[in-house]
């Protein structure tokens, strides 16, 4: 039996929390990877790179696995009752309910972490609270069958963790060497621990204006003001 795993693409969509995880999943045996979005106008993406669309929200099959990416425009998702209305009725039936980065925002507005352990990305970890969730500072959580990863570059190791769940980890072991997946950085500042003040600063700065926005939603949605 094939396993059906659906990676939701919308406008403003950060593609490497779509297309990091894409790589891993399309590399398993027996699996078939749709990019679903609401039609199949191709997408533009947070930095530019247009993705075609393989199915929509409506001709969608049920899904073992669900995965909603991050990005900019998580921040009209979380208001798209069409999209949330999509994203309850899979996880209904899904094995496997999953997000990558600012993704678990969607899966918060649809009403789907209440109590749950989750991670997203660091700059939004706090806002997640809101939504009934346990924020964790991990690249990779699991509470039962949510499996959220952390931002952007978490896609490959949430892929590859569940890779392992669903197929064994020698499986997914060789998925990881077939795409020689083997970080050494050349700069230790992937954390806001790591990173200098002037970097970090830099960074709160140019997120800022989807930040603010993203606290109005996320309080209008959820009813109580963010501190």
């Amino acid at each position: 039996m094939t396993l059906q795993i659906g990676l939701l693409a919308f406008p403003g969509v950060q593609q490497l929390d779509l297309t990091a995880p894409y790589e891993v999943f399309a590399s398993l045996p027996g699996v078939e990877v749709h990019v679903v979005a609401a039609s199949r106008e191709p997408v533009r993406s947070a930095t530019g790179l247009v993705l075609v669309p393989t199915t929509t929200i409506a001709e969608c099959p049920a899904l073992n696995v669900i995965c909603i990416p991050g990005g900019v425009g998580v921040n009209a998702l979380m208001r798209d009752e069409a999209i949330l209305a999509f994203v309850r009725g899979q996880a209904a039936r899904a094995r496997y309910v999953t997000s990558v980065c600012t993704g678990a925002l969607v899966l918060g507005a649809a009403g789907l972490l209440e109590g749950r352990r989750a991670t997203t990305h660091w700059a939004a970890l706090d806002l997640l609270a809101a939504f009934g969730a346990i924020p964790v500072s991990e690249r990779v959580v699991r509470d039962g069958n949510l499996v959220t990863g952390g931002g952007v570059t978490a896609g490959i190791d949430f892929a590859l963790t569940l890779a392992a769940e669903l197929f064994g980890r020698e499986e997914a072991e060789r998925v990881q060497l077939a795409l020689e997946y083997a970080p050494a950085p050349p700069f230790d500042s992937g954390t806001p621990d790591k990173a200098a003040p002037t970097v970090l600063a830099a960074a709160r700065e140019r997120m800022s204006a989807s930040r603010h926005e993203r606290e109005r939603i996320v309080a209008a949605i959820t009813g109580s003001p963010l501190r």
